[in-house]
């Protein structure tokens, strides 16, 4: 038989009859990599481990534990649930089943409830299917094919979904003994390469996600390399949910919901207030230092501005509808862009006066869609920690690798290890529609965004087809401490929208140009921000951010004079604190102020009375002595002004 040269990753080369799988060539390593492979990519295009490789090629092998094993893995446990739920439960009918970050969910047609009991139960037969070592086999197959195919095996949802489907394409479904589904792949080889796995939740999901269509059932699942792996992240999912910001808001009092008020629009309560006026307080003196000036701008605006800078044309969906007001159409503002374009062109600028740095913490509305909404982390009011930024090109690359930079000393501050930023690019399918119609300039600006964070020894990765409709943008991803995701901010240039503005500046040579645009945010809004916040600390926010940073706790009624002294003494400081009172023993009183999340509980009795001291309790330290009321305030109020991190990630997940 021919033979076929294997080029590997490390440059070696082997050689194989024509025909050899990925599985194969794994088995030729080594029984420990042929165990744990679970895909392949071969000329840079992932493959099913049973794929025959019929010419040379170049392979990569990638086990459970890297993002493409992973989601492979996730793919195929999607698969292997699916076929559970047919094989208990015959009469019920599948669609889809996408994989998500770290899980994969699946929708079914069923008139059988899916409980916690039926979850095990789906579970417990995954297990045997898993054990079964059931080869996975990929198909090609005409349109027509397929929907032959699913006709007889009664499959509606798949006929609906292959009839969207061009007729000319070749289609892909995947077989495991009696269960066909409709795939594109790849998918492991073998479901006994899907060993450690856990059905999570159920919840109800609309078919093709439209309210007027069928309620179907959704199974959320995950599946993992190892079994550390798995109880890894079981684990942080339980903290997660004892993180959860809509749970810890509720008990720390930081904000509400109402109905009459509406979805989405969040009540800041007093303790809530306190971190929004503290983030505040924050970027408004990091952005003075910065060179920024303060602006303001109204809520809403007529009609006209939001066509000239292209909203009504690429956002009318995220906005709120229009007022009428004397035949004139009024918007709430989604942003302030406008707004502060129109600010930079109410005076005449020379280059001398660039970059001119508008600043605002503008309250804008955007219109999410109801089953979008999410706590903090989607609203429908939101207040951005946002500016714009008007340079010259030459000034570009320096002021758009300063907020770069920004970014960074957010991060220290905040205690965020792990962060990701994400060069956003056009696609050119979209220009004219989805971007802005200046294929030139989108190549040109990217080019400069490159070699700024190239320049500045900032990591990034390149993600096509999700830039802004003006311009190329760096997406902020973080992680909390417990390793959870989420996206922060964004940093954008716009190259089209101030010339739709008429901005210009004036040149050393006394010609009108236009000058470049940055739209940042780099804490985003206070309502993701503080949602991220809460997640990221667990509720035991620093002392500087803490709304409650101290509480004084008499023993008895008899010291309570030498008690509000202490109070007294700390609110002239500065110092957020509280008194409690009440006739409840220290213990309760201790145990109370724990649950509230408060750092320093100070306490006084007779000796503290005496002597103008407090004991002092702080949290995950305990007991730590007394200290002089003066040495106290001095100590608290340099940690606050520093905006010190009290106390340590670790220390506060495993609470």
């Amino acid at each position: 038989m021919e033979k076929i040269k294997i080029t590997l990753p490390d440059n070696s080369v082997k050689t194989f009859e024509s025909g050899t799988t990925p599985q194969h060539v794994a088995e030729s390593i080594g029984p420990g990599l042929a165990r744990a492979v679970v895909v392949a990519k071969v000329d840079g295009i992932l493959r099913d481990l049973n794929f025959p490789m019929i010419t040379d090629n170049s392979l990569e092998l990638f086990t459970g534990d890297t993002p493409e094993g992973h989601d492979t893995l996730l793919h195929s446990g999607a698969h292997l649930m699916a076929q559970a739920v047919k094989e208990l439960f015959p009469k019920t009918k599948v669609t889809i089943g996408p994989t998500i970050k770290n899980g994969f969910y699946y929708d079914f047609d069923s008139d059988i409830s899916f409980t916690e009991e039926i979850l095990s139960k789906i579970e417990y037969k995954m297990k045997e299917l898993a054990k079964a070592g059931q080869e996975i086999i990929r198909n090609e197959v005409t349109v027509d094919s397929a929907i032959d195919i699913f006709d007889k095996l009664g499959e509606t949802y798949k006929i609906d979904i292959v009839k969207q489907i061009n007729s000319e394409d070749v289609i892909t479904i995947y077989n495991q003994t009696n269960f066909t589904d409709l795939c594109r792949g790849p998918h492991v080889s073998n479901t006994s390469k899907i060993k450690y796995f856990k059905l999570l939740s159920t919840s109800g999901a609309y078919w093709r996600g439209d309210e007027n269509n069928k309620m179907l059932q959704r199974i959320y699942g995950t599946v993992f390399h190892s079994k550390d792996a798995l109880k890894k992240h079981l684990y942080n999912l339980e903290e997660a949910k004892k993180r959860d910001h809509r749970k810890l808001g509720k008990e720390l009092k930081l904000f509400t919901f109402d109905d009459e008020v509406g979805p989405g629009l969040p009540l800041w309560l007093p303790n809530g207030t306190v971190m929004v006026e503290e983030i505040e307080k924050l970027a408004k003196e990091t952005e003075r230092i910065a060179g920024y000036d303060m602006v303001r701008t109204p809520h809403l605006t007529k009609d006209i501005l939001y066509k000239k800078s292209g909203h009504l044309d690429h956002y009318k969906d995220s906005m709120y509808p229009a007022m009428e007001l004397d035949g004139v159409e009024y918007y709430v503002k989604p942003m302030n862009c406008p707004h502060h374009h129109k600010i930079y062109s109410s005076s005449t600028r020379s280059y001398r006066d660039l970059p001119v740095r508008l600043a605002e913490y503008g309250t804008c509305y955007r219109y999410e869609k109801s089953g979008q909404l999410f706590g903090l982390m989607r609203v429908r009011s939101l207040q951005m920690n946002d500016a714009h930024i008007y340079c010259t090109k030459d000034q570009f690359k320096s002021e758009f690798l300063s907020v770069c930079n920004m970014y960074l000393k957010y991060f220290e501050i905040f205690g965020i290890d792990k962060y990701s930023m994400r060069l956003s690019l056009h696609d050119k399918s979209g220009l004219g529609k989805k971007y802005v119609n200046e294929p030139e300039l989108w190549l040109t600006t990217e080019q400069w965004v490159r070699e700024a964070l190239t320049e500045g020894s900032i990591d990034f990765e390149e993600v096509p087809g999700e830039a802004a409709f003006y311009g190329p943008k760096i997406d902020v991803q973080v992680w909390s401490a417990i390793g959870k995701e989420f996206t922060l901010a964004t940093n954008q240039v716009d190259f089209a929208v101030p010339e739709k503005f008429n901005l210009t500046f004036i040149d050393e040579k006394g010609a009108s140009k236009t000058p470049l645009c940055i739209h940042r945010a780099p804490l985003g809004t206070h309502e993701r921000f503080i949602g991220f916040l809460i997640e990221h600390f667990g509720g035991n926010f620093p002392l500087w951010l803490a709304p409650v940073q101290a509480i004084v706790l008499p023993l008895s009624d008899k010291f309570s004079d030498y008690a509000k002294k202490v109070v007294k003494v700390l609110k002239d400081e500065g110092i957020r604190v509280k008194l409690n009172d009440r006739a409840d023993k220290i213990g309760s009183k201790i145990r109370q102020a724990e649950l509230d999340k408060i750092n320093f509980m100070l306490i006084v009795g007779a000796k503290e009375s005496k002597e103008d001291t407090v004991s002092i309790r702080k949290r995950f330290d305990g007991d730590v002595g007394v200290m002089k009321l003066d040495d106290l305030t001095n100590v608290m109020v340099d940690e606050i002004k520093n905006r010190r991190l009290t106390h340590s990630k670790e220390a506060a997940a495993t609470e």
